[in-house]
């Protein structure tokens, strides 16, 4: 794309050249016009002098020689000398009604027969010029005065007030497009100034932007510049903090499965070896879910990408999950109970981020509860949100823990997990515009209860 100082001049200054372009067309209009006007009217007021000096009261004999005093006077014109190049392209001729030539210009064109249409006319001589004559019929005298103009004289002036004025244009067009240049360029300072500074700004430098001072129009460029170096800061925040979390926390399972593998190797027995072996599968299984966990983490960073909210059965959602936990937890000899009302519960959410959730509550359901101990999933609406529960049959959460089980990696004494899964549950949670509660039963048990509100969220945290 061109910058846009030229995409700014090619517009300023083809306006401006149509502009100039159109006035001197204008102009050019107008000059002809009022040059014929001009010129026209010197035509009528040399014919009225004419004609008063023909009317003047002499006898015959001196009209006779007013009029050779005359043709002599005329005759004798020297433009180059003591005159003007014009005056041999203006002509008089006085007819008397005889059509007998009283008085000409030897510049007079020569004409087979007087004129005799009075006013303004165009006449071709028989040199095949052009005219422009006024045609004064003197009743009274019985004269027929005309005056003519060639139209080269009239050509010529146009010419030269063309040129007078179209360099002028010309020029100053160049020099006004001279000093657009320059004041773009100096309105664009800033911009420039800007453009410099990011480009003399090292390649990992992420600090925000304070350019001072700085044009309103460019304000909210740099606003948004340094949102988006906020936002790369975050991306870059979460990117390190996967990493070191995920560095910390496999640094201990891969140790403790070169154990195994060591042990393994070592056994003298098959009972050793069945035993080390089984260490090393429940390794690796504990290795794998770890994994998976961080990866579901950094999925679900609440700064990340907000997910599609559509809307969904809850109560078709929730049904389908539990299908494909209830093998899992058969094998595990837990028992599984839904109770939720027939009526369709819609609700504006991720199905995706719902799953996740519901695998979470009750994987950790499934920890902690007793062989052939039942986990029941509950869901109801009030007060504006669905609750989905969860409960089992376990010791339930100290008090003193219940600050801490949504940290990271804090797996409250379990050690088949890893820590991550109710943190993930209250993450999509706040996505979702809900929470997560957790609360002790009465009878034994705990109860995990995500809220989602049952209409669509304001906003996805």
């Amino acid at each position: 794309m061109t910058s846009i100082r030229r995409r700014t001049l090619t517009l300023i200054i083809g306006l401006m050249l149509t502009g100039i372009a159109v006035i001197s067309v204008l102009n050019l209009h107008d000059s002809n016009h009022e040059i014929a006007e001009v010129y026209d009217a010197q035509l009528a007021q040399n014919a009225r002098l004419l004609q008063g000096v023909m009317r003047m009261p002499l006898a015959s004999k001196q009209h006779a020689e007013l009029y050779q005093a005359f043709n002599q006077a005329l005759g004798a014109a020297e433009p180059k000398v003591d005159g003007h190049p014009y005056e041999t392209k203006i002509a008089f001729q006085v007819w008397n009604r005889k059509g007998e030539v009283l008085v000409h210009t030897a510049s007079a064109p020569s004409f087979t027969a007087p004129p005799s249409t009075p006013g303004f006319s165009d006449v071709v001589d028989l040199n095949n010029r052009q005219w422009r004559a006024f045609l004064l019929e003197d009743k009274q005298n019985e004269l027929r005065i005309w005056v003519g103009e060639r139209d080269d004289v009239r050509a010529d002036l146009v010419d030269r007030i063309v040129s007078h004025t179209l360099w002028p244009n010309i020029v100053g067009s160049l020099v006004l497009a001279a000093m657009v240049w320059l004041a773009i360029g100096w309105g664009l300072k800033p911009l420039a100034d800007m453009a410099q500074t990011l480009r003399a700004r090292h390649s990992g430098s992420l600090e925000p932007l304070h350019l001072t001072p700085l044009p309103s129009e460019l304000e909210p460029m740099q606003a948004a510049l340094n949102r988006m170096l906020a936002q790369i800061q975050e991306v870059l925040g979460r990117e390190r903090r996967f990493i070191a979390d995920a560095a910390h926390e496999m640094r201990t399972p891969l140790a403790i499965l070169r154990v195994h593998a060591q042990n393994l190797m070592e056994a003298r027995t098959e009972d050793e070896r069945r035993e080390s072996l089984a260490f090393l599968i429940a390794g690796v299984d504990r290795t794998s879910r770890l994994v998976n966990q961080l990866l579901t983490m950094a999925r679900l960073e609440p700064q990340a990408q907000t997910p599609a909210l559509k809307a969904i059965d809850l109560t078709e959602s929730v049904r389908d999950s539990l299908v494909e936990l209830t093998p899992w937890l058969l094998s595990k000899h837990l028992e599984l109970a839904f109770e939720a009302s027939d009526r369709p519960c819609k609700v504006f959410a991720d199905a995706a981020a719902i799953d996740i959730a519901l695998n979470n509550l009750i994987t950790n359901a499934a920890n902690f509860s007793p062989e052939h101990g039942v986990i029941t999933v509950q869901l109801s609406q009030a007060d504006g949100f669905y609750a989905l529960s969860v409960l089992d049959q376990g010791p339930g959460i100290d008090e003193a823990d219940h600050a801490r089980v949504f940290e990271r990696f804090y797996s409250r004494g379990n050690t088949h997990g890893a820590g991550l899964g109710l943190t993930i549950v209250n993450t999509i949670a706040h996505r979702l515009g809900g929470r997560i509660t957790l609360a002790n039963r009465a009878e034994g048990g705990l109860r995990a209860t995500l809220t989602i509100p049952d209409t669509r969220p304001l906003s996805a945290s």
